[in-house]
């Protein structure tokens, strides 16, 4: 088996087993939110579930569209954040799998599940029994106006990853800078260079 292909494998059951754990706690918090709230607060708390797919995915698709050059700048002046900026764009395959493909599928499919919650809860406070056909319409509507609000929102996110790419990958690079300092939470370790040891070349 090629080198390339058993990294593909590995790094595809790595990200399956995140998804899992992923998708776990995003149902699992999700659930625990909405139980017990109006169909209101409900529609607020999809609408920001929606809102995180829509980020994600802005911010997986500036990392394939920005370039690392600009970065290696910022990182000469030792500003916080470009040598994550620069990890960012170098594994911008793998970063972009992750937001686009893990965080924003799973925000879509929890959205939809708590879509449904909201509509019962709307259904069931006008009084209207499960499977009604006032039920099955406002359920329409509203899975409608998510699934407009996602992809509309995936829509200009992308124009605006591609626009501002630089500017966008370089806040997440000092977001994930104030991570490993304040919490002390390693996000992308780099490389280090091997030093050659000039003393030996000498001499020989």
């Amino acid at each position: 088996m090629k080198e390339s292909v058993k990294k593909s494998l590995n790094w595809s059951l790595i990200i399956a087993a995140v998804t899992l754990v992923l998708a776990a706690i995003f149902s699992v918090v999700s659930t625990a939110v909405l139980s017990g709230v109006n169909w209101g607060i409900g529609m607020v708390i999809v609408l920001l579930i929606v809102l995180l797919g829509v980020l994600s995915d802005t911010i997986g698709v500036a990392a394939t569209a920005a370039n690392e050059r600009p970065f290696h700048a910022m990182a000469a002046e030792k500003l916080p954040g470009a040598r994550h900026a620069v990890l960012i764009t170098r594994n911008a395959d793998r970063f972009s799998n992750f937001t686009n493909d893990v965080i924003g599928d799973i925000a879509g499919i929890i959205s939809g599940t708590a879509s449904a919650y909201v509509v019962l809860q709307l259904a069931l406070q006008m009084g209207h029994t499960d499977g009604s056909s006032v039920q099955f319409g406002i359920s329409i509507l509203f899975t409608s106006i998510v699934a407009a609000l996602t992809v509309g929102g995936k829509s200009v996110g992308k124009t605006i990853a591609i626009t501002f790419s630089t500017e966008i990958i370089y806040q997440v690079g000092r977001l994930f800078y104030l991570i490993e300092v304040k919490l002390k939470i390693t996000i992308f370790k780099g490389k280090k260079r091997k030093k050659k040891n000039t003393n030996n070349n000498k001499r020989k």
